[in-house]
């Protein structure tokens, strides 16, 4: 055997033990327990310090200089391996366990403090978070930035200051976008009974109308919707409110994006470090698009629309059009996951602003609510009335994310270069949407973009769906043509 090949020989059985630990990950969120929560920390922890150990075997180093990239599949694994086996070798082993440990943790506490407003449990273990991700990101930054340290991990090659320049080119944009949009006036809005049962059973429809594999996936509940794995075993999660049905629905499509990338991937690519999505930039793209231009564009509503009247009955909307409307109606709101087009990037930017003043050591975690609460009624102009709203809203900070928020407006802007090709591409696009089929859509992202894993780094692999190198105009593009259209 070559050493490339005794190379990938032990990143499939690493890769193989990484997909055990994301299978228990998603059983915690979903079916474990509450009781449990305590051993399965120390078994995460335990799991952590296993494949720290693997990825960091001196036996890389030596393979990695020996292994002969004979074509573009082994340059794409050597390259993604390397950075792994550097990244992994400044981390200490007990440092990787203690943060797998802890987090695992953090996550069952943030959910019952969450559902209790309850501050005061809540601050101490997100601070013991904080700590340990500091720590990372000092490890791995060499004398940097800890945040753009951190961000590898979600985004490779991305930095803090590139993503505030980003945002602070979209921010005056969608600002006035949103301005005209809540001058406006109100939009329809959905009224009727929406049982559990039922938004399930559309939700499921609606998901292998996007090409969702049920022989390689399923949906269950969780507090924060997410998806999980990769090749054979896809799973997403939803939430249901019944009397909100949007809710359940777009976070079921949202969850199909991802779990359709990570289906699609070529097999030959399973159990390898191309074996996945390119980033999670690239991978919220792929969410974004399937939510967003597709699943709330007219032609796709006006054939949800039957669906809907199918389901429920009466929803309180008479026309496909104040459907259309009530989809993406624009509202003063809390909830990031419940935002419309325009006001969710504004909720990015300042989890963006507050996370990274966190790690930098800027902003301590004690005062984290009030500088919330703050930027919050700057941004948006309403009070926040309650921590679930609030700075305890989203599940990430608990389980460590930081670095991964800004990678969402990222996806967005990845989402608006990709439509704009596909539209150039891809003729009888919205006839197709129209009847319920995007699978015309879905094909070209699959051909395009999905199929290759992580062969390409993120902006590369944009470029190649593309042709064009990734900028923020197509979105704003987008944006202003949907939401001039919606608000006359």
């Amino acid at each position: 055997m070559t050493a490339y090949d005794d190379l990938m020989a032990h990143v499939r059985t690493t890769e193989a033990l990484a997909s055990v630990a994301g299978r228990t990950g998603w059983d915690q969120e979903t079916v474990m327990p509450p009781g449990a929560a305590s051993m399965r920390a120390e078994e995460m922890g335990a799991l952590e310090s296993v494949l720290h150990a693997r990825r960091t075997d001196p036996r890389i180093g030596e393979w990695l200089a020996a292994a002969d990239p004979v074509d573009e599949v082994a340059a794409a694994n050597l390259r993604d391996v390397r950075r792994s086996f550097e990244r992994n070798a400044k981390v200490p082993t007990d440092l990787a366990a203690e943060i797998a440990r802890v987090t695992s943790a953090a996550q069952g506490r943030w959910a019952r403090a969450r559902a209790e407003e309850d501050v005061d449990a809540f601050l101490p273990v997100l601070s013991h978070v904080v700590d340990l991700r500091r720590r990372e990101g000092e490890a791995l930054a060499d004398g940097g930035d800890p945040y753009d340290a951190l961000m590898q991990d979600y985004e490779p090659g991305g930095a803090g200051a590139a993503m505030a320049a980003m945002f602070d080119a979209l921010r005056p944009v969608l600002v006035d976008l949103r301005a005209a949009a809540l001058e406006a006036g109100p939009a329809p809005v959905l009224s009727g009974r929406f049982p559990h049962d039922a938004q399930m059973a559309l939700s499921r429809q609606v998901a292998e109308r996007f090409g969702y594999d049920f022989d390689r996936g399923r949906i269950d509940l969780a507090v924060h919707p997410f998806s999980s794995g990769s090749g054979q075993d896809v799973r997403i999660t939803t939430r249901v409110d019944e009397g909100d049905p949007f809710n359940c629905l777009y976070s079921t499509i949202h969850e199909v994006g991802h779990a359709c990338y990570e289906q699609n991937v070529d097999d030959a690519h399973l159990l390898t470090p191309i074996g996945r999505g390119a980033s999670m930039g690239v991978h919220e793209s792929q969410s974004r698009i399937y939510e967003n231009q597709m699943a709330r564009s007219e032609p796709f509503c006006d054939w949800l629309f039957a669906r809907m009247r199918d389901a429920f009955g009466d929803i309180g909307v008479a026309t496909p059009r104040d459907f259309y409307r009530a989809v993406n109606a624009v509202r003063r709101g809390f909830i990031r996951t419940e935002a419309d087009e325009l006001q969710y990037n504004l909720h990015v930017m300042m989890r963006f602003d507050l996370e990274r003043a966190l790690i930098r050591g800027d902003l301590e975690v004690a005062d984290l609510p009030g500088a919330w609460n703050d930027r919050f009624a700057a941004d948006f102009g309403t009070p926040v009335t309650r921590p679930s709203e609030g700075f305890m809203q989203d599940v990430h900070w608990s389980v460590g994310l930081m670095g991964y928020f800004p990678t969402y407006s990222l996806g967005n802007v990845y989402a608006g270069c990709l439509m704009g090709a596909m539209r150039r591409d891809v003729p009888g696009l919205d006839d197709g949407l129209a009847r319920g089929d995007p699978s015309a859509a879905t094909g070209w992202l699959r051909e395009r973009l999905q199929r290759f894993g992580a062969l390409r780094e993120p902006k590369a692999t944009i470029r190649h769906a593309t042709g064009e190198a990734p900028e923020a105009g197509p979105l704003l593009t987008y944006l202003a043509g949907k939401f001039g259209d919606l608000n006359g």
